[in-house]
């Protein structure tokens, strides 16, 4: 009988600290890192976004540079497109700027290895982190990876001189960038932003052209290095693809008929619902907590 008495009050000590378990969640709610929603502000599955970029010749994710989940997430769904596509797959990098992709050529074949490349390129400053984790995996299955990016001084010196400052690089120069007769068009919402913000510079369509050359390039060369049967994915800040502008808006001129999905980040203080602002800027957002650490 004392067994007996001893097995029940153990078994009543197990409930009793399960519902103080469960009474502790009540009283502080629980709180998702990350909630992924579509274009209108329902709630999708991981999964179910994983399905619907499947079926898509280009893929964009735009991140937040500093974002962890964007980072994880996006290692994730190369790993996902490859299972499905194999060798199909490539991968593009607004990280990596046009002068540097036979480095990144030859770092994917293996003629040089991790640390010559690191050692040479022009690395971002959370590369080893946030990057370096895609680029090794393509490295393991020879994924093809496009440097989609003008070099930066390039465009900074459309910044500061304008467009025609450009005209005076050498052939070799140019072929890192967009032909130079690229369009702005300054209606768009994104760009008419920066025209405003631009004002107050003193060099408006300078800083709004400045932007647009860069999704312009990285447009012109996802183009250049893609066929009908392949799927690009590319990965860009969230502001280069926002709202189907910057760099669809290229892509699309050039070539209505591809088919895309997209991908935002996005924070809020409350991931329980999107905040109307967000709705419409992707396929997928990905609404991520405030709180979320920073990878710099």
């Amino acid at each position: 009988m004392q067994r007996i008495q001893f097995g029940q009050n153990m078994v009543c000590k197990f409930i009793l600290a399960f519902l103080l378990s469960v009474n502790c969640v009540i009283a502080f709610g629980q709180k998702d890192a990350f909630v992924i929603y579509n274009s209108k502000g329902r709630k999708v599955s991981l999964n179910k976004m994983k399905n619907g970029l499947l079926e898509q010749s280009f893929i964009f994710f735009g991140e937040f540079h500093d974002n962890p989940i964007s980072h994880w997430l996006e290692l994730e769904i190369t790993k996902d497109l490859y299972s499905e596509h194999g060798n199909r797959l490539k991968l593009g990098f607004e990280m990596f700027e046009q002068d540097q992709q036979s480095l990144l050529n030859d770092l994917i074949s293996g003629v040089i290895d991790n640390k010559n490349f690191n050692d040479s390129c022009r690395l971002w400053s959370n590369y080893s982190t946030d990057y370096e984790p895609i680029v090794q995996f393509a490295k393991q299955n020879d994924i093809f990876c496009l440097a989609s990016n003008i070099p930066r001084a390039y465009a900074s010196r459309l910044f500061k001189r304008g467009r025609t400052s450009l005209d005076s690089l050498s052939d070799i120069e140019k072929s890192y960038m967009a032909p130079l007769d690229f369009i702005v068009d300054t209606t768009l919402s994104q760009y008419a932003a920066l025209l405003e913000m631009g004002s107050h510079m003193g060099s408006a369509i300078n800083f709004v052209e400045a932007q647009a050359i860069k999704d312009a390039t990285m447009a012109y060369f996802l183009l250049k290095n893609w066929n009908n049967d392949e799927v690009f994915l590319h990965f860009n800040g969230a502001y280069h693809t926002d709202f189907y502008q910057g760099i669809i808006w290229y892509l699309l001129n050039e070539n209505e008929d591809i088919s895309l999905a997209t991908i935002s980040t996005v924070t809020q203080d409350d991931t329980g619902k999107l905040e109307k602002e967000h709705y419409g800027k992707a396929d997928y957002i990905i609404c991520v907590d405030n709180d979320m650490t920073k990878t710099h």
